[in-house]
């Protein structure tokens, strides 16, 4: 099999976000990025399903340059090839940054091949904007489901087969069969993603990273500001020390309907 996943850099979960002082952009000044974990599990997903099918993974990214970070961990945990499509600035929204990544599959595949499976996290850990891999299924005529748990590949390695996705809903899982080539969007919980082996890493900081230019006309909508929300102060009451406390308790928890 042939598998796409198209990854992106973004803010370590947990991290304090900070915004630049005009309200244009993320301060990057003091922050650690990673892969969004809904696309760690799909890089996990990919690198599976080769190994159970035989076939290679390649992995795709637009962002600036400091983006083949992404790609190179990707390579380090099982993935063949690396694509960077280098863009600069902020003017990227779901509609230009779909447009952009369609122009570089169907680059990719007229030089390499048809991929069987093209897999996008369900939506990224910083935007959430849920419509990058819709949109881009839909450009390429490709069929595709979101919020996918649970994927198996059946057929042969020649692009005939089909795939059988999963998706859970309240009670149970909905579970859909749709032939290659196709596009799903996996959700976190799809797998628990694999460390780095030493030769990993050694192996993924030999392989040649693909750069392509990003081109896309602007999408229809724009960035105004980033405004970061003040953050919630909780105060804490000493109620006392020892035996002295016990009174405070009690009353506390009378207050809150206990005794």
């Amino acid at each position: 099999m042939k598998i796409l996943v198209c990854v992106k850099r973004v803010p370590a979960p947990g991290a304090k976000i900070n915004v630049t002082a005009d309200g244009s952009d993320v301060d990057a000044a003091h922050l650690g990025f990673t892969t969004s974990p809904h696309e760690e599990c799909a890089v996990e997903g990919a690198v599976q399903l080769v190994e159970e099918h035989s076939g290679e993974v390649t992995v795709l990214t637009l962002g600036p340059g400091e983006s083949e970070e992404q790609l190179r961990y990707a390579a380090s945990v099982g993935a063949a090839h690396g694509v960077l499509v280098e863009v600069d600035g902020n003017g990227w929204d779901p509609q230009r940054t779909a447009a952009a990544l369609t122009t570089a599959i169907e680059g990719i595949e007229a030089e390499r091949g048809r991929f069987d499976l093209i897999l996008f996290g369900n939506e990224s850990a910083d935007a959430g904007g849920f419509q990058v891999g819709v949109r881009v299924a839909r450009a390429l005529g490709r069929p595709m489901v979101q919020g996918i748990k649970g994927i198996e590949a059946s057929g042969d390695g020649s692009g005939e087969g089909t795939i059988t996705a999963r998706r859970e809903i309240d009670g149970g899982f909905e579970v859909y069969e749709i032939p290659r080539p196709a596009v799903l969007g996996v959700m976190e919980g799809l797998n628990l993603p694999r460390y780095p082996t030493m030769k990993g890493r050694l192996a993924s900081k030999k392989i040649e990273i693909a750069k392509l230019a990003g081109h896309a006309d602007e999408g229809g909508q724009s960035r105004i500001t980033l405004h970061r929300p003040e953050e919630a102060v909780s105060e804490t009451v000493i109620l006392g020390t020892g035996a002295e406390a016990a009174a405070a308790v009690v009353d506390v928890l009378d207050e809150l309907g206990v005794l």
